[in-house]
C-alpha cells in the first residue's frame, strides 16, 4: 500500500482538506485499499484540536466527507512510515527537511508539484481570512489529488524536485 503524509502548519486546515480530498480521489479511482492518505501539522499544538469550522463547511459543501477528527504533529517515525510527504507551503517544506533523516528526503515534495499546470507552488493559508479563502484551497486540492492519483495509477516518475 502507498502510504501519503499531507503536511501543513496546524493540521487544521489545508492538510486535512487535501486529506480528504486525496482519499475521496483514490476510492473513485478504485485505488481504496492501495493508497492511504492522512495528515499532520509542522507546528500543531501539544492539544490536538479538530479541523477548523471553515474547513469542515468547505468539504461538506462539495460532498466531502469530513474525515479527520483531531490534528497531530509530524513525528519521527512519519518519515520511515510514509512513501510521499507531500508539504502544503515552502515554508513547510523546509521544516520538514530540518527534522528529516538524510535518506528519506526523497519523498518530501510540494503538493502544488502534482499540478504544474496551475503554475503555483503553494496551497495558501486560508487561517486568517472568510470562507472563500477554503473554497479556493479546496480547489487546488482538487487539482492536485487529481495529479496525484493520476501520478499513481501511471506509475509516473515523482514530480520536479521542490527544495
Amino acid at each position: 500500500m502507498t502510504q501519503i503524509l499531507m503536511v501543513c502548519t496546524a493540521n487544521i486546515c489545508r492538510s486535512p482538506m487535501a486529506q480528504m480530498v486525496g482519499t475521496h480521489l483514490a476510492t473513485q479511482a478504485g485505488l481504496a485499499g492501495r493508497v492511504s492518505f492522512e495528515s499532520a501539522g509542522t507546528q500543531a499544538g501539544r492539544f490536538s484540536e479538530p479541523p477548523d469550522p471553515r474547513t469542515k463547511a468547505a468539504l461538506l459543501k462539495r460532498d466531502y466527507p469530513v474525515g479527520k477528527k483531531r490534528s497531530r504533529r509530524v513525528k519521527p517515525d512519519d518519515f520511515t512510515r510514509f512513501d510521499l510527504i507531500l508539504a502544503m507551503d515552502q515554508s513547510n517544506l523546509d521544516d520538514l527537511h530540518k527534522v528529516c533523516p538524510d535518506e528519506h528526503r526523497g519523498k518530501l515534495h510540494l503538493f502544488l508539484a502534482f499540478a504544474p499546470q496551475l503554475a503555483l507552488r503553494e496551497v495558501p493559508d486560508p487561517y486568517f481570512g472568510g470562507p472563500q479563502g477554503f473554497d479556493r484551497v479546496l480547489e487546488l486540492c482538487e487539482a492536485a489529488a487529481a495529479g496525484l492519483i493520476l501520478h499513481l495509477r501511471q506509475g509516473g516518475v515523482l514530480p520536479a524536485q521542490t527544495l
